[in-house]
C-alpha cells in the first residue's frame, strides 16, 4: 500500500496521524541527519502497521518532508 507521508523531525514525541486513507503524519524525535528520522519514520510506521520494518520502503521524499512509503501488509 503506498502511502504519502508528512514527516516531522525533532517533535517532542513519536506519533502517527492518520490524515485519510492514504495520507498520514508522522512525528519523530530524531533529526533529519544521516538518515536518522527516516529511519524512525519507518521504525514508527511498523508499528503503527503491526509488520516488521523490513516491510517499510521510502519510495520517494528521501530528503523532503513530503515522502511516499510503501508498506507491505
Amino acid at each position: 500500500m503506498k502511502l504519502s507521508i508528512t514527516a516531522k523531525p525533532l517533535s517532542k514525541e513519536e506519533r502517527v496521524e492518520k490524515i485519510d486513507d492514504a495520507h498520514y503524519t508522522v512525528a519523530v524525535k530524531e533529526p533529519p541527519i544521516q538518515g536518522r528520522a527516516n529511519a524512525a519514520i519507518i521504525r514508527a510506521l511498523a508499528e503503527h502497521f503491526q509488520v516488521a520494518p523490513s516491510r517499510v520502503r521510502i519510495v520517494m521524499g528521501h530528503t523532503s518532508r513530503q515522502k511516499i512509503v510503501d508498506v507491505d501488509l
